[in-house]
């Protein structure tokens, strides 16, 4: 019924227009975020599952970085093991050569002089092997009872405790005055044996250690892989089908704009028939 007091084609092509343009902006709004969900209202229970799944990423992300760390404190520690082992070998060919008959007890001296310097040398080795100010190797700080590393999402089951035991020379029971006669050096030959003994446990278990934190760092890489595409199949946008729509909400709104153009002319045209 054509009337002119109310324009109701006019408001059906308004409220066409309207609901065009909101799908429009969003098409809009999803393109140029890349992303699926803009608001909540577009897909709640994504966006609390998507919302998750970004907060593992990035503690996953942190937790990589943890493991970095600790792989990096466990080379540290067994670089400067490594280099105590090359001296208990020096120290042993020394009272290997004071426990030879060729030599004089002045000559002893002499060696027995080396000895103790390079018991020296592995006290400074074991306070200088060091990681962000931390000693690694004599027994002073936290990692002589253990550090935790923290290598997932979960704080109670996903750490790992890096311990590196002492390697000064009171741990490894070496005496100064080891090879200045032949009966001591004898001895300090079988405290030598059990210092080497004592630094290829301690170098075996940083060993093991360094390859859980390998394992580790490859299980995170994988978890931060696969998480990371759950949530980009619920959280990013299909740029296809965001393009598609774009397009038919575009059509739609010029064409809901037309109709409101033409439904607001009908009621100067129904006027004419007063003329």
């Amino acid at each position: 019924m054509p009337v002119i007091a109310t324009n109701t084609a006019a408001n059906t092509a308004l409220r066409y227009l309207n609901l065009n343009s909101t799908q429009e902006s969003s098409s809009v709004a999803k393109l140029s975020s890349g992303s699926r969900i803009t608001k909540a209202s577009d897909d709640a229970a994504g966006l609390a599952v998507g919302v998750r799944l970004q907060s593992d990423v990035t503690v996953l992300q942190q937790a990589s970085t943890n493991a970095s760390h600790g792989m990096s404190v466990l080379q540290t520690a067994d670089g400067g093991a490594s280099r105590i082992s090359d001296i208990l070998q020096r120290m042993k060919t020394l009272a290997a050569q004071s426990l030879s008959g060729a030599v004089t007890d002045d000559e002893r001296a002499y060696i027995n002089s080396e000895f103790t310097q390079l018991i020296s040398e592995i006290d400074s080795i074991a306070t200088g092997t060091r990681f962000n100010g931390e000693a690694l190797l004599d027994g002073t700080t936290d990692f002589a009872t253990g550090v935790d590393f923290l290598l997932g999402t979960d704080a109670a089951t996903d750490t790992l405790t890096v311990t590196i035991d002492d390697l000064d020379s009171t741990a490894l029971t070496l005496n100064a005055s080891t090879v200045d006669t032949q009966a001591n050096a004898s001895t300090a030959a079988a405290s030598i044996d059990t210092a080497i003994d004592t630094v290829l446990s301690a170098r075996a278990s940083i060993g093991a250690q360094m390859s859980r934190f390998d394992y580790r760092g490859q299980m995170i890489e994988t978890s931060i892989e696969n998480l990371s595409s759950a949530q980009s199949a619920i959280m990013d946008a299909d740029v296809a089908e965001e393009q598609s729509n774009l397009t038919t909400a575009e059509v739609l709104t010029d064409a809901s704009i037309s109709a409101l153009s033409h439904a607001n002319d009908m009621a100067t045209r129904l006027s004419k028939l007063l003329q």
